[in-house]
């Protein structure tokens, strides 16, 4: 069966830490893609994030992010995600997937659980995930930094990312 992401009930989240003593959040606002499963297996999932969509409550980081520095949209407007390899015990989730950012493909690894089918008031079929990860923003060539004073860096390397997707089955 194939179902379609809704981007109206799912978020890509991230945090990361800033002065190595504080933790900055944020979302990308639209996602879109497909999941293809038979009989509760997932077989395949693609998403793609609108980059633009990008927001941390703060109109000025989020263009400082979307600059060449960080994620130069104006190059690569959109990151994406393809499964690779899904593993499912009971409604226990770990998934393997490429993702693409700034042009660059890397393995990821995310966990976390779904839920459903279930039916909506107007009687569509759902299904949802919801999966955490972490990865290193220098492997994707996000490297911008400064050094503090005290040595540490304004920005971590590590991201911790929060996927929540829900989808509807395919007309």
């Amino acid at each position: 069966m194939k179902w379609n992401i809704e981007p109206t009930h799912s978020q890509v989240a991230f945090s990361v830490k800033h002065l190595g003593i504080s933790t900055v959040r944020g979302t990308f606002g639209q996602l879109s893609g497909t999941i293809d499963e038979e009989n509760g297996t997932l077989l395949g999932a693609q998403a793609h994030i609108d980059i633009a969509s990008i927001s941390t409550s703060q109109a000025g980081r989020d263009e400082h992010l979307r600059s060449a520095d960080f994620f130069d949209v104006a190059k690569y407007p959109q990151a994406h995600f393809k499964l690779v390899k899904a593993d499912r015990n009971g409604v226990d989730l770990t998934v393997t997937g490429d993702l693409t950012i700034r042009g660059v493909t890397k393995p990821v690894v995310l966990k976390g659980e779904i839920g459903g089918p279930a039916k909506d008031p107007w009687g569509n079929t759902k299904v949802s995930a919801s999966l955490e990860g972490k990865i290193s923003r220098a492997e994707w060539g996000l490297v911008w930094n400064q050094t503090l004073e005290t040595g540490g860096l304004l920005v971590s390397d590590e991201v911790r990312l929060s996927i929540d997707a829900q989808a509807v089955a395919a007309a």
